[in-house]
């Protein structure tokens, strides 16, 4: 068994995609471990929103499928997963919160970390403050996102800065599924770990606020973000949101009449 593969965590298949059975301290334990070694290593926050993208693009699924562990991000989809079987599960592993935990291991275990998304002015206030929150954590460099794709050329000088600076960790927030796919496509290119964060940046830059702990708690954070950024994702939460408890449905329906053949 090679270093990455005994790194990968158990994972259920979800509409498609290899989601990970892990909670934060094996995902953590996971990262750092990676991190250690120096390997490219995939890692991304997935809620329903990414499944369903996942589910309507094959390819797009396919690229995830790539990435070495998927953590249930959203409350939906650990319920789904303690449905097919993990009844382990007693909590999402959300990626904000992922975001400061692997930060802290990072902090402690003298590991440097790279940020990579979103705008240079939310890039600045979440270094300031992860700085504050973690002194000794070691940024050793950030790049804004273009929003949109970079040229070869761009993503060459992309990956040399990454890969110089000595990073053993890099953070993503490209949003769903962009950083997805920018994290699959630089596997064995970038020699760090990976991890999609999705909104982590703004929530931790302070210029968009989260929802309160008991909405989150409860599965109930997506009609807070509703009422924040309700033009950018009403299409996500209800359109999607709905679509997510049907075909799940059908795949915990079919999962509980397949009978298994005897031995």
């Amino acid at each position: 068994m090679d270093q990455l593969t005994s790194l990968r965590p158990a994972y259920l298949k979800l509409l498609g995609v290899n989601v990970s059975r892990v909670d934060y301290r094996i995902a953590v334990d996971a990262i750092i471990k990676a991190a250690e070694l120096q390997v490219s290593f995939g890692v991304t926050a997935l809620a329903v929103h990414g499944l369903m993208e996942a589910r309507r693009d094959r390819d797009l699924a396919g690229l995830m499928n790539q990435l070495h562990m998927i953590t249930p991000d959203g409350q939906p989809v650990r319920w789904a997963l303690n449905l097919l079987g993990a009844k382990e599960l007693k909590d999402r592993v959300y990626g904000p919160t992922l975001m400061l935990k692997v930060c802290e291991r990072a902090a402690a275990e003298q590991l440097p970390i790279f940020l990579y998304g979103s705008t240079r002015e939310v890039l600045d206030r979440l270094a300031s403050n992860l700085q504050a929150r973690f002194p000794t954590l070691s940024i050793v460099g950030m790049q804004a996102d273009r929003f949109r794709e970079a040229t070869e050329e761009e993503d060459q000088v992309d990956v040399q800065a990454i890969n110089s600076s000595g990073a053993r960790i890099v953070f993503v927030g490209r949003g769903c599924p962009r950083q997805e796919r920018w994290v699959a496509n630089h596997l064995g290119k970038v020699q760090a770990v990976m991890i999609a964060v999705g909104a982590a940046f703004d929530f931790h830059a302070g210029t968009i606020p989260q929802a309160p702990r008991v909405l989150q708690d409860n599965g109930l954070e997506w009609c807070f973000r509703l009422l924040i950024e309700p033009k950018r994702l009403w299409r996500r939460y209800l359109i999607l949101n709905p679509l997510f408890i049907l075909d799940f449905s059908r795949q915990l329906l079919k999962s509980k009449l397949t009978v298994a053949p005897l031995r």
